[in-house]
């Protein structure tokens, strides 16, 4: 055994000093647990109450954005129509504008994704391990009847992929169906925007129901932390969060679920 191990060790030795060798292997490994993940974001620049400007809320995309490139996540940014991805601009205001959203401004090559989004029809969900959809009012319109979305969804679910959503992103779960063809949140646990949060931020008019009272009308078992406070909750593959403050815990636990 003594000299099958010193035979391993001199061969390793060996193949280490060929030039590439070594860095060749720790890409090979690097790969091995590499994750492509999935971002689905709206198209609606407007809401259809109200039409005034929507979209996502940028501090929903972008800490999620920046944790899970941090861990080694390849992103794919998509959206119903493809292109520009419609940003919230009450999001930019100074007073929402956190050390993620400050790094995004910056980050040129982030923008670009952001403005050059890929048309969600184009995409192949084979080619993914996992979906993120983050919030703002915008996902309220455009999401929960896309077909394309929904399919994507209700595949990556059955398949056990995690699928994960903020704030206003669980919207595009109210017509989504479980393999046994009920509600697919029925009997889950599962977050989003209060309808507290919605009073507060006089923001009822901007979307076309109530995402609480919606979830729980399907059989959801809804959670909820403080309002504004992070809060998010993984039952399964179904990963979800309250507010815009939990989108980084959204992250974490999909993270989590990556890594098991």
């Amino acid at each position: 055994m003594k000299n099958i191990a010193k035979i391993v060790l001199a061969a390793w030795i060996l193949l280490s000093a060929i030039p590439g060798y070594a860095q060749q292997s720790t890409i090979k490994k690097s790969k091995m647990k590499h994750k492509k993940i999935l971002f689905v974001l709206s198209s609606a620049n407007k809401a259809g109450t109200t039409g005034e400007a929507t979209g996502t809320w940028i501090e929903e995309f972008s800490s999620p954005y920046y944790y899970l490139l941090a861990k080694g996540a390849d992103i794919t940014i998509a959206t119903p129509a493809g292109g520009a991805a419609p940003v919230d601009p009450k999001s930019q205001q100074p007073a929402y504008v956190t050390e993620s959203v400050k790094k995004f401004n910056s980050d040129k090559a982030a923008r670009q994704q952001l403005n050059n989004t890929r048309k969600l029809a184009d995409i192949n969900p084979a080619d993914y391990d996992a979906v993120f959809y983050p919030g703002g009012h915008g996902p309220t319109w455009d999401l929960p009847q896309n077909e394309i979305s929904i399919s994507i969804i209700e595949s990556f679910y059955a398949q056990g992929k995690p699928v994960a959503l903020v704030c206003h992103g669980p919207a595009a779960l109210v017509n989504t169906k479980a393999p046994n063809g009920e509600p697919l949140v029925k009997g889950k646990k599962v977050s989003a925007f209060t309808n507290s949060e919605e009073q507060a931020g006089q923001t009822t008019a901007f979307v076309p129901f109530p995402l609480e009272d919606r979830l729980k009308e399907l059989g959801a078992l809804y959670q909820r932390g403080a309002d504004w406070q992070p809060f998010a909750v993984a039952d399964g593959a179904l990963i979800t969060g309250q507010n815009p403050a939990s989108a980084t815990e959204v992250a974490e636990l999909l993270y989590q679920a990556l890594s098991k």
